[in-house]
């Protein structure tokens, strides 16, 4: 049984709807992973299908040392409930990564700071926490100082949720590109062992992000959703009643403002429109899918509405970014897609 580098899945030539379908006998990756690889060219769409579940209890049958890939700029959807329980007595180490996608002013002891905050709110118990930025280059050695005096001679599991970075920080670690690396969720389909300077490293399919708008949209909306520089934030100044649309995918309301501010932290590829809230269900009605894209694939939404109850707040939306208020307001209400999930957390920044 000969296995895919790329994502882990058995190569098989029989059927091209099927993983692992290549149509060389002699290949080493399947036709999907090449098409990815070589053309960005999404053949087969992944990112339903892979039981979570099922991910977790092979990760916790499997002997060695934890390495939990994050997500900084999308930290609340790489959360896992209950991981200490579903991962009862192992050693975690959390690698935090797309350090290069946060604002500078945003320096380690602030985002170590905030990610055991936020850890210790979901009751999440770490050994260590690393964080790595792929473009930079940086953490790489943290990471491999971290496995030397943890692992102890057993192989290092790299989990975490879709699109977390897991496998382009094995690809950084191993100095080369074996695995295959996208933006789409579900692009690791397997369990995938692979030998770097001597420690094994296991691959894992990314843990579904079933309430993030990644999976809301089209897969051709990616590209404009996942930023793929340093942050931009776009700062708006807010008195009385306003509203802002991003782009067709949220619509966040922002009542009784006075001497307030929000500031977006999000892809400079989508476009932010603001007015007042009394025009925002017109605006909204008259120009969704035109001016007011992308859009996502069902038309279903939802709306939180909250009291702003800390100096600075953030509303991170799953998938998306998030967007940090101060200043005096008395309400915020958020519409989001049927399913995504949003958190009001203290400011990261």
């Amino acid at each position: 049984m000969k296995i895919c580098r790329g994502c882990g899945a058995v190569l098989q030539n029989e059927n091209k709807q099927l993983p692992g379908y290549t149509p060389k006998e002699d290949s080493e990756y399947c036709q999907r992973c090449f098409r990815l690889i070589h053309y960005d060219d999404l053949t087969v769409s992944m990112k339903t299908g892979i039981d979570p579940d099922q991910v977790l209890s092979r990760i916790a049958e499997t002997e060695g040392l934890i390495l939990w890939v994050t997500d900084l700029f999308d930290f609340e959807a790489g959360m896992i409930p209950g991981l200490n329980r579903k991962l009862a007595g192992r050693d975690i180490i959390m690698a935090a990564a797309k350090r290069d996608i946060l604002p500078e002013t945003l320096n380690e002891e602030k985002i170590a700071r905030f990610v055991f905050s936020r850890l210790k709110e979901m009751g999440i118990r770490i050994k260590g926490l690393v964080t790595v930025s792929a473009l930079q280059g940086t953490g790489l050695d943290e990471i491999r100082e971290a496995v030397r005096m943890n692992a102890k001679g057993r192989p290092v599991i790299v989990m975490g949720r879709a699109n977390s970075g897991k496998s382009t920080l094995l690809n950084n670690l191993a100095g080369k590109n074996i695995l295959t690396a996208s933006r789409y969720p579900g692009t690791t389909l397997d369990f995938n062992t692979l030998v770097i300077d001597g420690q094994e490293y296991i691959d894992t399919p990314g843990i579904e992000i079933e309430k993030s708008l990644l999976m809301a949209v089209k897969e051709s909306d990616l590209k404009e959703i996942i930023p793929s520089s340093e942050l931009k934030p776009a700062v708006y100044q807010v008195n009385k009643d306003q509203s802002f649309a991003v782009g067709g995918l949220v619509r966040i309301d922002l009542a009784g403002c006075d001497h307030a501010s929000c500031v977006f932290y999000m892809s400079d590829r989508l476009r932010i429109h603001r007015s007042k809230t009394e025009g925002a269900d017109q605006l909204w009605q008259k120009h969704y899918g035109e001016m007011l894209k992308p859009v996502p694939v069902k038309k279903a939404f939802r709306t939180f509405t909250v009291r702003k109850d800390m100096d600075k707040m953030d509303i991170a939306v799953d998938g998306l970014g998030w967007a940090c208020v101060s200043g005096q307001m008395r309400s915020i209400t958020v519409r989001v897609p049927e399913g995504v999930n949003v958190t009001f957390r203290k400011a990261m920044l």
